[in-house]
């Protein structure tokens, strides 16, 4: 089904998104760890709060656009030899990655720090930081990684298929809750020890994406899955879990 020269463009796709992935998702951690103070950005006052918010703008208006039918035309675009919508995952995933590398690299640190645990204290609020990553992951999982991850694309054209996605199934996470990866990304703004104003800056921006974006993609999910999907939602709350998990 595929060219040696398209599997190979695939592989290279692949090792460049899961590099991009791992440098992303680093650099959000130690950055959000620290109150944004490691960043690179070299700009004061207002000035720099306004470069900050534009960063913090940035991720959830591209983020949605490439969502759209406007922004999945591009993606099936963005790679040759007609590789773009059977890539369409990885490049997503990239793209992503390199938004949240840009954001806290580029990030100018306006401070000061409000507040940060001392002695004892660090502990408890790395574990609580720390556990909202494996939330996360755990979220991840349940909603698919190798989408999550960009594999799903480049995965199967490596192996000679083409992608396809597995039908929606409230497995996990999704048994309590509509929206757990929003959730718990959310969570990892707000567990870190360090507290700054540039710190309240991004958990509130992407705190509010985390609320609001999901809307949208639970219209995709009605036009695509119709009837089950509304009946899911008619049976599980959108954002605060509830205890009782819904049967299979």
């Amino acid at each position: 089904m595929y060219e040696p020269r398209q599997r190979a463009i695939a592989l290279l796709a692949g090792a460049v998104c899961h590099a991009s992935f791992a440098l992303g998702i680093g650099a959000m951690i130690g950055a959000i760890y620290f109150g944004l103070q490691l960043g690179i950005g070299t700009l004061h006052g207002g000035a720099a709060v306004l470069a900050d918010a534009l960063l913090v703008l940035q991720f959830p208006l591209l983020h949605s656009w490439l969502l759209t039918e406007r922004g999945a035309r591009w993606l099936g675009r963005a790679v040759p030899l007609g590789l773009g919508g059977d890539l369409a995952t990885t490049t997503f995933a990239t793209v992503s990655a390199w938004q949240l590398v840009a954001t806290f690299a580029a990030w100018s640190p306006v401070g000061p720090v409000w507040w940060h645990p001392h002695g004892g204290w660090w502990a408890p609020f790395t574990a609580a930081y720390a556990a909202s990553w494996l939330f996360l992951l755990k979220t991840m999982h349940d909603a698919g990684l190798s989408v999550q991850t960009g594999f799903l694309g480049w995965g199967a054209v490596v192996r000679g298929r083409r992608p396809c996605f597995a039908p929606f199934a409230a497995r996990g996470s999704f048994r309590h809750v509509r929206q757990p990866v929003y959730l718990a990304f959310s969570l990892t703004l707000w567990t870190a020890p360090v507290w700054t104003p540039d710190r309240l800056l991004l958990a509130v921006g992407w705190t509010l994406y985390c609320l609001m974006g999901p809307l949208l993609k639970e219209r995709r999910y009605l036009r695509h899955y119709g009837a089950s999907f509304q009946r899911y939602r008619e049976r599980v709350p959108y954002w605060l879990p509830s205890l009782r998990a819904i049967d299979r």
